[in-house]
């Protein structure tokens, strides 16, 4: 297990790679801003932007910065509360090892939590109710309070509905009034959830966006994939699918190891534009593809903060598109200053914790202006890969075979070129591939609902340039 010592404290560094050129007259700036956080405890098996291939002749990187250690600004705190939602519905009890499962799993999450960790569980059904400790409020981490977390755990039994926003909502109340800066959840469910409406659900996660992260999980295969990853998408975590429950107990310590990890909180990445500038889209790129550009937030002239959640020892790449003014050859500007920062709450001066500059150079070498960066020819691959995953899945669905075999095929295609080896794994599971160069593939006949529900809910993750 890696050492969690609250002394490991992460640094931060942005990374810019771009083609700075433009034609006379372009408007648009593409860039991926690579964002590293190192010695906060754990890369959660990301690879860290070393993993990157060099940058390309033309201009690919930049600019670099980096600060000092987050351990250096005012008030910012290392200790974490965590709160486990432990789905007791009556479908757990169908087949009855899946309660068990995922009473061993609550058990071997809460062994992994780091001493003097803040932490609860909660079950929920169509309602949400308190099994460790109670009384609205959390237990501290030490040998005696895991025992006794692991003592009421026995005491889960499967009955009722499904409504997860009363599931969220109790664990922003028992997480709100803890005085720390990590602030996570762990969500488990094994079914569609039919007792409150999407609105509800809805308004339950913009209730809590930006109040804790949450890692959610789906067991088995009566699960909404698009609630499961809703859910891990608007509350900053991660989602994945535990098709067989005998593997939630390694599920569950992974989660809690990564969680346990994270030593800094509430990071944005601030985007200023000078004027006549204006950012068209922020998309996350690596581990997974996330759209950020709506969820910006003004913080001052011309800047517009974009929530990334809490870090440990990991890295994260951004693509992010500036339009800029039309400029004749020869003309030269910032485009944008990408800066990573913890905004004050009380709405005072951010602290910057890195920043890189994203640049644009008008010019008449069409050579120049026409190449295009590797990582961002790269990135836009693998979200279109995202994309076609997700269409191809819907139009099986639908039983319009021909568009799936097409949507599927181009998938197939993107994956190969771009070396994403584990998503090729799985499209070979829906599909029978003939030609990967080509992305000429046949449907298959028969695909369990396991390998279907794999592909959708892990279609976002993404590799890094090959070097």
């Amino acid at each position: 297990m890696a050492n969690f010592s609250k002394s490991n404290v992460p640094q931060f560094s942005v990374e810019v790679y771009q083609n700075e050129f433009l034609p006379e007259g372009g408007r648009e700036v593409n860039a991926i801003v690579t964002v590293t956080s190192t010695g906060g405890g754990t890369s959660g098996g990301i690879p860290l932007a070393g993993a990157s291939s060099s940058p390309s002749s033309v201009s690919s990187i930049s600019s670099v910065s980096s600060v000092s250690p987050i351990s250096s600004i005012p008030g910012q705190r290392t200790d974490a509360a965590v709160v486990v939602m432990v789905d007791c519905s009556g479908s757990m009890d169908y087949p009855p090892t899946k309660m068990r499962n995922a009473r061993d799993a609550t058990a071997a999450a809460i062994d992994t939590l780091r001493d003097g960790t803040a932490f609860a569980v909660v079950s929920g059904t169509h309602e949400a109710a308190e099994v460790y400790p109670g009384g609205g409020r959390l237990a501290t981490a030490d040998a005696t309070t895991r025992a006794r977390a692991k003592e009421a755990l026995r005491r889960l039994s499967a009955g009722g509905g499904t409504a997860i926003g009363t599931w969220l909502r109790l664990a922003d109340r028992l997480l709100g009034d803890a005085d720390v800066s990590i602030r996570h959840g762990i969500l488990l469910t094994d079914g569609r959830n039919e007792h409150e409406t999407p609105e509800d659900l809805r308004a339950a996660l913009d209730a809590c966006a930006g109040r804790f992260t949450c890692d959610a999980r789906g067991v088995g295969t009566d699960w909404e994939v698009k609630e499961v990853t809703g859910i891990a998408s608007a509350l900053l975590g991660t989602a994945d699918i535990v098709a067989d429950p005998s593997g939630l107990a390694a599920d569950f310590t992974r989660m809690m190891e990564n969680a346990m990890g994270k030593e800094v909180a509430d990071v944005a990445l601030r985007l200023w534009t000078p004027v006549g500038a204006e950012i068209a889209f922020v998309k996350q790129v690596a581990p997974t593809v996330e759209e950020l550009t709506g969820r910006r937030t003004e913080a001052g002239p011309r800047a517009g903060d974009y929530p990334t959640g809490s870090w440990g020892d990991e890295s994260r790449d951004y693509h992010v598109c500036v339009r800029v003014p039309e400029a004749g050859v020869g003309r030269e500007m910032l485009a944008a200053r990408a800066s990573l920062v913890i905004p004050d709450p009380a709405g005072g001066t951010a602290r910057p914790l890195a920043q890189g500059l994203v640049r644009a150079v008008w010019t008449d070498d069409m050579a120049a202006s026409t190449s295009i960066n590797p990582q961002i020819a790269h990135y836009t691959g693998q979200a279109e890969l995202a994309h076609v995953i997700q269409q191809g899945l819907d139009a099986r669905k639908s039983g319009d075979f021909d568009n799936a075999t097409a949507k599927l095929g181009r998938a197939v295609q993107l994956a190969a070129a771009s070396g994403n080896e584990d998503t090729a794994k799985l499209l070979a599971k829906v599909v029978d591939v003939v030609d990967a160069a080509t992305g000429t593939v046949r449907l298959k006949a028969r695909v369990t609902e396991a390998d279907e529900m794999t592909l959708e809910t892990r279609s976002t993750k993404t590799v890094r340039v090959k070097k």
